[in-house]
């Protein structure tokens, strides 16, 4: 996947996010939709996750194609 994949994915997942809250904030929203914004919350970090990978990698010379999507657990485990 490349940059602009992943930032289109960020994208799209950012405009869920934002559409889930809307529902959220307004008292709408079903027990799928705050599920449903949970698993958009961890493939967000895995996105960004990805990025990073993927930057480091170039930056230390090496293929960023050989970066690859980390496990919810690992990514949602980063402190920040």
């Amino acid at each position: 996947m490349s940059d602009a994949q992943i930032h289109t994915s960020i994208e799209g997942l950012v405009a869920e996010e934002h559409e889930l809250w809307e529902r959220e904030s307004a008292g709408n929203a079903s027990e799928d939709d705050r599920h449903r914004l949970q698993q958009v919350k961890v493939s967000l970090d895995q996105c960004w996750d990805m990025l990073r990978q993927r930057r480091a990698l170039r930056e230390a010379g090496r293929n960023p194609d050989v970066a690859d999507v980390r496990s919810p657990d690992v990514v949602e485990g980063y402190e920040q």
